[in-house]
């Protein structure tokens, strides 16, 4: 393995695991059930998927050309995650006996998987973040195509060890973390997150910036 592939790994693994909304929504859902934290974890990586063959292709260099799809992409992508965390912090207000494990409807696989897609395919940055990444870890000479399906792959597999790991991780400390008391700090701190991202994603456009 070259020099430059175990440097892209060190990069990407670090930027997988960094906390976000991904990782976010992932404790959540995990929350809720394992499956539906395993199902949100898939979700994510499908996303990373889709933002990674963009990368590939060339097309989220349109993104970058044209200023006005990448702020309707910053206003969606914000908005949606702005109403994720105001769920989360409605939840936390509830009543005491209402746990994550109490909600039929966040436990669902099917919903939990849409909600990671959604969450990490609207990241406006993640298709510049991946544009600007891949090649600067394409040796000279090499071919351009393959090896960017190679850092693609690596991305798209990470995502999928790392966040189905925190799911199963939370879920098993579920006996903790689905007490009322814990289960509302939980959702107030995750809520809270993912509206502060959600108001920061949507602050640029809106600012004009």
């Amino acid at each position: 393995m070259d020099g430059q592939l175990i440097a892209f790994i060190g990069v990407a693994a670090g930027m997988v695991a960094m906390p976000g909304a991904d990782f976010t929504v992932v404790v959540r859902s995990a929350l809720a059930s394992r499956g539906a934290g395993v199902a949100c974890a898939v979700g994510v990586a499908g996303g990373l998927l889709v933002h990674t063959a963009l990368a590939v292709a060339g097309l989220a260099a349109v993104l970058i050309a044209v200023p006005v799809l990448y702020g309707v992409l910053q206003i969606a992508g914000g908005a949606y995650i702005l109403c994720l965390g105001v769920q989360a912090l409605r939840g936390a207000l509830r009543a005491t006996g209402r746990t994550p494990a109490d909600t039929a409807g966040e436990a669902g696989a099917g919903r939990a998987l849409r909600r990671g897609f959604l969450t990490n395919v609207l990241n406006p940055k993640a298709p510049v973040l991946f544009l600007s990444l891949l090649p600067q870890f394409v040796p000279d000479g090499a071919a351009v195509l393959p090896r960017t399906l190679l850092l693609a792959s690596i991305v798209v597999g990470l995502a999928l060890l790392w966040f189905p790991l925190v799911a199963v991780l939370v879920d098993r400390l579920g006996h903790w973390l689905r007490r009322p008391r814990q289960a509302r700090t939980v959702q107030g701190v995750t809520g809270g997150a993912l509206a502060a991202l959600g108001l920061t994603l949507l602050s640029a456009p809106l600012a004009g910036n």
